[in-house]
């Protein structure tokens, strides 16, 4: 965090590509959108601005809702590695539930394109998610492989001629809510924070859940704004402001009451 800006800056920028020039914007004096960090080239991800205001919040926790916290941020903290048996498999897997019936010829290979990784090296493209992000893409697959199938292969709607890249995207959604949420805080400082910690001790499996739920709101705004790959950060707050508004619903007592919920598909 740069102390002096008062915003959250979480990854540097990694290409200097003509495409991530063109989405480059001044800093903003909005409230829900913040400063811009950049997650591969031409993607850059919407960030929390902190407010006067928010220093003063503090938010105590239940020693339930303190487990919880740290079980997430000890995931959060672990980064991909390449070398790692267990990222590997990992990796390995997220193809076969993306691709099921095409063998994947090698974990550095130009078939990952076809996934909307930049290149044929996944690993490159973790660094502002971690390996978390990674988890979350799998979760996806998993629980809700008809939407997650829907949104990889672009099925629904009236799709643009330059769309998002989907694994990309998939590691900006990450790297977005751990900073919408604060989840690097010891104790959350703004009420999205605190109300989401609330829904994690209710269901271990919260993050995911709302990763998924973010995900799907996420097209559903691109495919409403009729958006093209140029308009992906414009989505992209549009979408963090959508969370927030039904994080702050007072009947959400878990995360499957969030309206945006019901988007999922298994």
């Amino acid at each position: 965090m740069d102390a002096s800006a008062g915003s959250f800056v979480a990854v540097r920028r990694l290409s200097g590509s003509d495409r991530a020039a063109a989405f480059h914007h001044s800093s903003s004096a909005e409230v829900l959108t913040g400063s811009s960090a950049w997650i591969g080239r031409g993607l850059s991800c919407v960030c929390a601005q902190r407010r006067d205001s928010d220093a003063r919040l503090s938010f105590d926790l239940t020693p339930t809702q303190e487990e919880c916290l740290q079980r997430l941020q000890n995931r959060i903290e672990v980064q991909y590695d390449s070398a790692n048996r267990e990222h590997q498999e990992a990796l390995r897997a997220l193809w076969c539930d993306a691709f099921p019936g095409t063998e994947l010829r090698g974990l550095i290979s130009e078939q990952w394109k076809e996934m909307g990784w930049q290149g044929k090296d996944p690993s490159t493209d973790f660094r502002g998610g971690g390996f978390i992000s990674l988890e979350n893409l799998l979760y996806f697959a998993r629980n809700y492989p008809k939407s997650f199938q829907e949104l990889l292969r672009k099925q629904n709607g009236d799709r643009a001629i330059w769309e998002y890249p989907f694994a990309v995207a998939g590691v900006n959604i990450t790297f977005m809510l751990i900073q919408m949420l604060d989840l690097q805080a010891v104790k959350p400082r703004s009420l999205f924070g605190a109300v989401f910690l609330k829904l994690l001790s209710e269901n271990d499996e919260a993050f995911d859940i709302l990763y998924c739920i973010t995900f799907k709101l996420m097209d559903q705004q691109w495919l409403d704004m009729h958006a093209t790959y140029m308009d992906f950060n414009t989505v992209m707050k549009s979408t963090r402001r959508q969370l927030e508004r039904e994080l702050l619903i007072e009947d959400i007592q878990r995360i499957e009451d969030m309206p945006s919920y019901r988007l999922l598909a298994r």
